[in-house]
This record gives structure tokens, sequence and C-alpha cells, in this order.
């Protein structure tokens, strides 16, 4: 089964079809260009573009005005906007020794 990749745009879901194909050209400039959203965003008309985990799966959430943040790992349950050092651990606020 193919995973669904999404796109939305200012909130707006995209297209599947094109979705798909956003997905394959911000593929293709990150894999020739590593870490450089801002420059895939720029390239496709938008000012910023942020991978994230959807509830479907993998998503790109694109904005015509918001302002883009560096390149950070994606963590499931996170938006792709928070770090994971950032999520609460099991631990309650024990700290190792």
């Amino acid at each position: 089964m193919t995973a669904k990749l999404a796109v939305t745009v200012d909130g707006e879901p995209m297209e599947a079809g094109s979705a798909r194909a956003f997905w394959e050209r911000f593929s293709a400039h990150m894999e020739a260009h590593k870490g450089d959203l801002a420059g895939f965003a720029k390239a496709e008309g938008f000012a910023s573009v942020h991978p994230a985990v959807g509830p479907s799966g993998p998503l790109l959430v694109v904005s015509r005005t918001a302002v883009q943040a560096p390149y950070r790992s994606v963590s499931s349950g996170s938006g792709g906007h928070q770090s994971p050092r950032h999520k609460q651990s099991g631990s309650h606020g024990r700290r190792k020794k």
C-alpha cells in the first residue's frame, strides 16, 4: 500500500494528484539541496514549507505568508513544528543518575 502524501496550502488540502506531484518535486529538491526548505518554497512561489506527520501520514504544510523555520526532524504527533525534546517523557521529571 502506498502512503498518502498530503499537502496543505494555508490550511486548505491540495488535490491528491497535485499533492503527489508536489511531493515528488519536494523530494527531488531536498535530495539535491539537503535541508533547503526555504529554497524549495521560493522555487514553488511560497513563503514556507514544513514537513509534518498528519493524521493520514506524511504532510507538507505550505504557506504563502508564514515565515520559514529551519529544517528539523519530524516526529509523529508534533505536527513537525516542535522538536522531540519538547515532548513530555514518561519519567515525570525524574532525572537519570
